[in-house]
């Protein structure tokens, strides 16, 4: 008799026990991750350096870690913010995962760290399979997109616990219809907050950073239906979204920490509203 065994859905179980301990952990030491995920190009960067600044600021104890096939760029941009800073080369691998995230953060991530902001690989499908034991999982699209990437990525837009428009200062310029992309959200993940920000003008800057410290004050999250229908609190993926195929004790990445660059280093933010 021939055993059929999912090997798929061995590796996710898997990580879903990494994450759920790694958040346990994180959580007894008041530590909140955000995990961001979104295309490549979408300005989740941009944002993130402008909501790190602000963190700054505000005197919040904040750290991120960014994840990139190749290249420290999006870590020295972050790191003028004069925040922790990790870069993560994966090598090839088109996500991250919750043993890996664990075992960046031993012995670099501060004990301080109230918010940890995870910017995981420039990606719509295998990000979105992995828990990574964040508390808030957001995932942010540009105007620049189309207003089906919610119908086109639907594990990616109905697993997010925040959904992000960014670069809004150009929506009318490229003819976004926002009524429609607001539709397609509530299509996937009917109940999700969606909310409008621009690095470059300043639109719904901070946003990001007060959704984090309400959840790190408590604050209960928006419960997607897709994940909750899930018995391992992961999405049901097909597996041709898979981008790789390697074993569930395989390991990809290694990592380089940024210095803080002095206080006086990165430019004021401009007052949001």
């Amino acid at each position: 008799m021939c055993r059929v065994v999912d090997l798929r859905q061995a590796v996710l179980a898997k990580n879903d026990a990494a994450a759920h301990t790694l958040r346990t952990e994180l959580t007894a030491r008041a530590t909140v991750v955000v995990n961001l995920l979104s295309s490549p190009g979408s300005g989740k960067t941009a944002l993130l350096e402008r909501e790190l600044l602000l963190a700054r600021e505000r005197a919040v104890a904040v750290a991120a870690l960014t994840a990139d096939l190749a290249t420290e760029n999006d870590a020295l941009r972050l790191a003028r913010s004069g925040v922790p800073v990790r870069q993560v080369l994966t090598d090839g691998l088109c996500h991250l995962e919750a043993a890996m995230l664990r075992r960046h953060l031993d012995g670099w991530l501060p004990e301080e760290t109230r918010l940890l902001f995870v910017e995981n690989v420039g990606n719509l499908v295998c990000p979105a399979s992995y828990d990574l034991g964040e508390s808030l999982r957001v995932v942010l699209a540009s105007v620049t997109e189309g207003e089906d990437k919610p119908l086109k990525y639907p594990t990616a837009f109905g697993t997010a616990q925040l959904v992000v428009i960014t670069k809004t200062d150009i929506a009318e310029a490229v003819g976004f219809d926002e009524a429609a992309f607001r539709a397609h959200v509530q299509q996937v993940n009917p109940g999700v907050e969606v909310v409008r920000t621009s690095a470059r003008s300043g639109e719904g800057v901070g946003l990001l950073l007060d959704r984090a410290l309400a959840v790190a004050s408590g604050a209960r999250t928006h419960t997607p239906v897709m994940a909750a229908r899930q018995p391992h609190g992961h999405p049901d993926v097909p597996d041709h979204e898979h981008e790789h195929s390697h074993g569930p004790d395989h390991d990809h990445g290694h990592d380089h920490v940024h210095p803080h660059p002095h206080p006086d280093e990165h430019p004021a933010l401009p007052q949001t509203r």
